[in-house]
């Protein structure tokens, strides 16, 4: 019975672990000059649960508008109190991008469950520099942040011009930046995106794509790595919200409580031609 009972914890340990974070917005498309509420959510295939940090978590929120040169700083309202306010105005036409980042957390894990984590996350180059220095049988102790991203519409897609709000950096230690505007692309058409991990593209890395169809079909879920220079294609098959999320673990030296380092990042828009 304890050798089955074993890996059912480990798998519901490295499940309770294996969480992306991305933002949700109310509706991806709406009339210019609307205010949209931006989830916070934790979990798989566009299912989770809400993300209840609280605004001391906070680093950074940013809000990319059309034909603007700077984004807008929109930190310090966020945190103005305890819960964390992440309700913006779309007061241009066109696409917005809004950008969060949060600050480090801390977990330490025992040395089995903290590999089935690596193991499970495809995070094989943590494994193995955790073996070469014979660190497999000590706790894993990790410093964890994330960085979320989401497109969205504001007016009618066919007003969108060529602005290239769409595929500005934000500056994130790990973001996926699509290369070209997915707002102006018909249903069936592809995606280019780049992954950069600060600032550089990061080769072979595993970028988790979610397609949740506007006619409430499940999500369908698949897998894309980059290009030697940082960049996956995959297609928009038909009308969906999309998810894409990513993340890497290096190495935390003389770090007073954590060993490694672990970057989530995800990137959410809505439907195609909407």
């Amino acid at each position: 019975m304890q050798r089955l009972l074993l890996p059912c914890l480990l798998l519901a340990a490295t499940a309770a672990l294996a969480h992306e974070f991305w933002l949700q917005p109310t509706r991806f498309a709406v009339a210019a000059g609307s205010r949209v509420h931006l989830g916070r959510w934790v979990g798989a295939d566009f299912q989770g649960t809400r993300w209840t940090g609280l605004s001391a978590r906070l680093e950074q929120l940013t809000h990319f508008e059309p034909g603007t040169a700077a984004p807008a700083d929109l930190t310090a309202a966020a945190r103005a109190a305890d819960t964390l306010s992440t309700t913006v105005a779309l007061r241009q036409p066109g696409v917005h991008l809004l950008a969060l980042q949060t600050n480090d957390a801390f977990i330490t894990l025992p040395a089995t469950e903290f590999e089935a984590y690596l193991k499970e996350e495809g995070l094989s180059d943590a494994s193995w520099l955790r073996q070469k220095r014979k660190q497999q049988e000590q706790p894993g102790r990790e410093a964890y942040r994330r960085c979320a991203k989401t497109l969205l519409l504001a007016g009618p897609a066919a007003a969108l011009t060529a602005d290239t709000t769409y595929r500005r950096r934000a500056g994130h230690p790990l973001e996926i930046i699509p290369e070209q505007n997915p707002y102006a692309l018909a249903p069936g058409a592809s995606l280019t995106v780049r992954v950069l991990a600060d600032g550089r593209p990061a080769a072979a890395q595993a970028v988790q794509v979610w397609l949740r169809p506007l006619g409430g079909q499940p999500p369908k879920h698949f897998t894309l790595h980059t290009n030697q220079n940082g960049r996956a294609l995959f297609q928009l098959q038909y009308p969906a919200e999309v998810l894409l999320a990513t993340v890497r673990m290096v190495a935390l030296p003389k770090h007073p409580q954590a060993d490694w380092q672990s970057t989530w990042a995800s990137l959410t828009f809505g439907a195609p031609g909407r």
